[in-house]
């Protein structure tokens, strides 16, 4: 049987997708673009520009060369940051036919503002594949390199592509659910982003547990409304694509998002950050996009156009966060 994988990207996510499928006596391949990244995978076994503190297990291996990490494999995972996610694109030549595809991004593209699995089905509509299966929970690659418990999903419309790949990665320390609401996995995945960076706002300017409680599940609800518009199941919105991946992202300054939400509101202003920002913060390019689309689609959704106006218009965070404390009150629910 092959057991080769390979992996586009070798990033953290990357990394830890191939450590647990290393440790399931897979044989994992990441494709860097990083000559010195891949040489100390295989030499040293540690990523050294994102966990250079972390043993990877032995059976990792990384190459710069396409032909190399593609020969006779046929699972391939891409995980590369989704505004990067045409870059898929330059690889399909250097792929086998029949191979089964597993999505490790998450969120929106940035060109066309669709979700990342609908995106990549697009850009292998006329490449021969066994199908297309995305993984969304809760997890931070560091915890799952670590090997500390955790639970995610893999999501399809063919249950048994989701059972199959399930079955690959499901271990002592890694656990797998099976779920078929790609729309609302990927609702969820894009939009709880924004929420961190909310979180993140909050932390900056002070406020404390109730402050982040209120705002999580006025959140969820903000999530459930857009989800619901776009015919996503209300179940998937309790799961730990929504739920789980939204209590985690704002709660941990692990999470780029939240951190980024908490620099903006120590300064109590967007500005500066997003002149200078150089890291990869999903939920910036997440909130002109599910912003835009609620206007368009008249969907109420107040966190996330507050999020907006500091990101994209200059409004300062403490005078946002006061006018939706005194929206006009209503039902919860």
């Amino acid at each position: 049987m092959n057991r080769k994988v390979s992996i586009i990207g070798c990033g953290s996510f990357a990394s830890a997708l191939a450590n647990v499928l290393a440790d399931n006596s897979y044989h994992p391949f990441l494709l860097s673009r990083d000559k010195n990244v891949a040489e100390n995978i295989n030499k040293n076994r540690i990523n050294i520009k994102y966990f250079p503190s972390l043993l990877l297990n032995e059976n990792v291996k990384a190459s710069t060369d396409p032909s190399e990490v593609f020969a006779d494999s046929k699972i391939i995972i891409i995980s590369l940051p989704s505004k990067n996610i045409d870059a898929l694109n330059t690889y399909l030549s250097y792929i086998e036919d029949n191979c089964l595809f597993i999505n490790g991004t998450k969120g929106f593209d940035e060109k066309t503002g669709k979700g990342i699995h609908q995106k990549e089905k697009e850009i292998l509509k006329d490449k021969n594949i066994r199908g297309l299966v995305s993984l969304h929970g809760p997890s931070f690659a560091d915890e799952i390199i670590k090997r500390q418990y955790t639970c995610i999903s893999a999501i399809s419309e063919d249950e048994d592509l989701n059972r199959e790949v399930q079955q690959m990665f499901s271990n002592d320390y890694f656990r797998v659910y099976t779920n078929n609401d790609i729309s609302g996995c990927e609702v969820a995945a894009g939009m709880k982003n924004i929420i961190a960076i909310a979180a993140g706002i909050l932390k900056g300017l002070g406020y404390e547990n109730n402050s982040r409680a209120a705002l999580i599940t006025r959140g969820l609800n903000e999530i459930i409304t857009y989800g619901l518009h776009f015919n996503a199941s209300l179940k998937t919105f309790f799961s730990l694509a929504c739920i789980g991946d939204l209590y985690m992202t704002c709660s941990s300054e692990n999470s780029r998002n939240f951190t980024a939400g908490k620099i903006i509101g120590e300064k109590n202003s967007a500005v500066d950050f997003i002149k200078e920002n150089k890291k990869n913060v999903e939920g910036i390019q997440a909130c002109k996009i599910i912003y835009l689309t609620g206007q368009r689609e008249k969907i109420s959704l107040p966190i996330t156009e507050s999020i907006y106006r500091i990101l994209f218009q200059g409004k300062r965070p403490s005078e946002e966060l006061s006018l939706l404390m005194k929206r006009d009150l209503k039902k919860e629910m």
